[in-house]
C-alpha cells in the first residue's frame, strides 16, 4: 500500500516479523487488548529466548503508513512495539511519534542494551534487564536506568537464585526510593518474572515474600491462555 501521508514518505521501511492483536501478557498492563508490532532483528542472544524467530527471519519490509493503518482497526487497544530489539531500526522513532500523535497508549519493549535517550516522551518504556543466566548481562547499558521514569517498567527474568541476588543488587544500587514504601509510586515499576524452564513461579514468589521485596511477580498471561501457541500471542 502506498503512503497517503506525504510527511511519512521519506521514512525508511521497517523490517517486521509479525503484527497481531491479542491480550497483553506481561507488564502492569497485562490483561488488556493490545496490538503488537514485532520488529525483526536483535543484537543479543539470550540463552532462553522464546522469540528466536525475530532474529532468525529477515522480516517483511513494511511502511509506517501500513502499520498505522493496522492499529486503526483496533482503536481502543494498547500498542506495543517489541522485537527482537526494536531500537536497532531508525524507523521505529517516527513510528512511535505517529502513534503518540494518534493518541494511542504506546509501549516499547527493549532489551536494555541500546540507549533510550531518543525514545519520544510519552512512550512507556519496558526495559528487560538481562540477568547472568541469560548470558547477556554484561551487554546492558546501565545509563538507561537513569532515563527510566515512574511511568516506565524494569523487568528481570529470573532463572536461578544467583539471578535473583544479582537483580536485587542492581535494584539496591541503581533505583531511587527502593527501600521507602512511601515512595513506591515515584519510582520505576519493577517486575520479576520466572524463567519457566529453570525456576518455578512459586519458588520465586517465596523468595520475594521472604525478603519483603517491593517488586511485582509477573507471569506470562499469554502462555497461560495459549500454552500451545509459539507466536502471535
Amino acid at each position: 500500500m502506498a503512503s497517503s501521508d506525504p510527511s511519512l514518505a521519506g521514512h525508511p521501511l521497517l523490517n517486521i516479523t509479525e503484527v497481531f492483536y491479542s491480550i497483553q501478557g506481561e507488564s502492569t498492563f497485562a490483561g488488556y487488548p493490545c496490538v503488537f508490532i514485532r520488529l525483526a532483528g536483535c543484537n543479543l542472544r539470550c540463552s532462553f529466548c522464546d522469540t528466536t524467530y525475530a532474529y532468525e527471519e529477515e522480516g517483511t519490509p513494511t511502511s509506517i503508513t501500513d502499520l498505522l493503518e493496522y492499529t486503526r482497526r483496533y482503536p481502543s487497544a494498547l500498542v506495543q512495539i517489541t522485537g527482537g530489539e526494536p531500537l536497532l531500526q531508525e524507523g521505529v522513532y517516527p513510528l512511535m511519534e505517529q502513534l503518540l500523535q494518534a493518541n494511542r497508549i504506546v509501549m516499547l519493549e527493549t532489551n536494555g542494551s541500546v540507549s533510550l535517550r531518543n525514545v519520544p516522551v510519552g512512550v512507556i518504556k519496558i526495559m528487560d534487564m538481562k540477568c547472568p543466566v541469560s548470558g547477556m548481562s554484561e551487554k546492558m547499558d546501565l545509563a538507561n536506568l537513569g532515563i527510566l521514569t515512574s511511568a516506565d517498567e524494569l523487568k528481570f527474568v529470573i532463572s536461578s537464585r544467583a539471578d535473583y541476588d544479582w537483580a536485587l543488587n542492581v535494584i539496591e544500587t541503581h533505583i531511587h526510593y527502593y527501600n521507602d514504601p512511601a515512595n513506591l509510586r515515584k519510582r520505576i515499576k519493577i517486575l520479576f518474572s520466572p524463567e519457566t524452564g529453570n525456576l518455578k513461579a512459586s519458588t520465586l514468589a517465596e523468595w520475594i515474600l521472604t525478603d519483603g521485596l517491593q517488586v511485582r511477580l509477573q507471569l506470562q498471561l499469554h502462555r497461560i491462555l495459549w500454552p500451545d501457541k509459539d507466536r502471535g500471542c
